[in-house]
């Protein structure tokens, strides 16, 4: 099921093609496993529970939709008709029976999230859909699907609140390190789930380009005729690899802020995961079923997430991932080392280890 893109609306007139569905396709096939350990730790973490508790109680459902969608306009087949279709294509793709609510919402910035305590509702803004044409649109809607079928739209909601609602309400304690713990722990993981996002945006819109033109047009907004994919890879590659430790902790210090993943990463992730056999399985129509969800223990998934680590560390041209991979495999002269990495080691690899070509496996949310 693809449907022709019929509106007036500023948009590519994109033909009709033939695309690949996944029957009862578990939300695990396209999941990240940092995605999956963050949200383990998060789920452990002290005083979480209570926390969502309170939220849930405080935030009925339909308060919820009223405090974000008394300015948005509902997307159905009277109003914005082509994203309706694109949103059931993209439920028909993943297998998602119970198509959730779509809003547009009035909004300069380009956004698009998936919010909702019970039920699981799609927002966008004015910005995005005036900013991406039909596929890289098509790439978006099965991106906030994906988040909708991996149910992150509770954590979503619950960061959402600490971080700008709560503002609204006096009793709330932000200041509290419980808090800024959970609200820590809750960006740390809506960045990885953006990545296994990224993934599902994939599966629905099958156009890797037009998935990686969406995130260029994030980065840049509508001057994509200065953009190019390439160099822009390129660029994530620049930053993957680029400077000595002191630049390795600045990344650090530059993503922890953001929700969002730095987009060029986020793009070279994506076209990672797109050349993986794991990709190839799934298209052929190999990936795990919901039936089988209920089997699958938190073992297995900790033990893939573990390996996941292991080999983004091992293979990573980060020099502070490099010095890392170097402590965990007892390297010699470890001190020497340090002092060399302080001193602008670079993100090459030195002669005294094989040289890895093994790609990192970290891809969005």
């Amino acid at each position: 099921m693809s449907d022709d893109g019929h509106h007036n609306n500023g948009h590519e007139n994109v033909p009709s093609r033939q695309r690949r569905r996944f029957p009862g396709i578990s939300s695990r096939a396209y999941e990240h496993p940092a995605d999956r350990s963050a949200l383990v730790a998060l789920r452990k973490l002290s005083g979480f529970d209570t926390v969502f508790k309170a939220l849930s109680g405080l935030l009925p459902e339909r308060s919820l939709r009223l405090l974000f969608l008394s300015d948005s306009v509902r997307v159905s087949d009277q109003q914005f008709a082509y994203l309706n279709d694109m949103l059931r294509d993209a439920c028909y793709i993943l297998d998602l029976e119970k198509v959730p609510p779509m809003y547009v919402t009035q909004d300069p910035q380009p956004n698009a999230m998936c919010i909702g305590l019970d039920e699981p509702i799609i927002v966008v803004t004015t910005g995005l859909v005036d900013l991406l044409d039909e596929e890289e649109m098509r790439a978006v809607v099965g991106h906030e699907v994906g988040h909708a079928l991996s149910g992150h739209s509770v954590y979503r909601t619950i960061l959402l609140f600490l971080t700008s609602l709560a503002l609204r309400v006096a009793w709330i304690p932000l200041g509290n390190i419980a808090i800024m713990a959970i609200v820590t722990a809750l960006r740390e993981w809506f960045r990885k789930s953006e990545l296994s996002a990224d993934r599902a945006g994939l599966l629905v819109g099958q156009d890797l380009r037009a998935s990686m033109r969406g995130l260029m047009k994030l980065a840049g907004g509508h001057h994509l005729h200065e953009m190019n994919v390439d160099a822009f890879l390129k660029q994530a590659e620049e930053y993957e690899a680029g400077g000595d430790l002191r630049d390795s902790v600045l990344k650090i210090l530059n993503v922890l802020p953001r929700s969002h993943p730095f987009t060029t990463v986020r793009a070279a992730e994506l076209k990672k995961w797109a050349e993986s056999r794991d990709h190839q399985r799934i298209m052929d129509g190999h990936y795990p079923r919901r039936s089988e969800d209920k089997d699958t223990s938190v073992t297995d998934s900790f033990r893939e997430s573990a390996a996941s680590y292991a080999t983004n560390v091992k293979s990573s041209k980060d020099p502070l991932m490099k010095l890392v991979s170097d402590i965990a495999g007892g390297a010699g002269d470890l001190g020497g080392r340090v002092r060399r990495g302080f001193g602008g080691f670079s993100g090459s690899t030195p002669r005294d280890e094989p040289p890895t070509d093994t790609p990192r496996d970290n891809t969005e949310g």
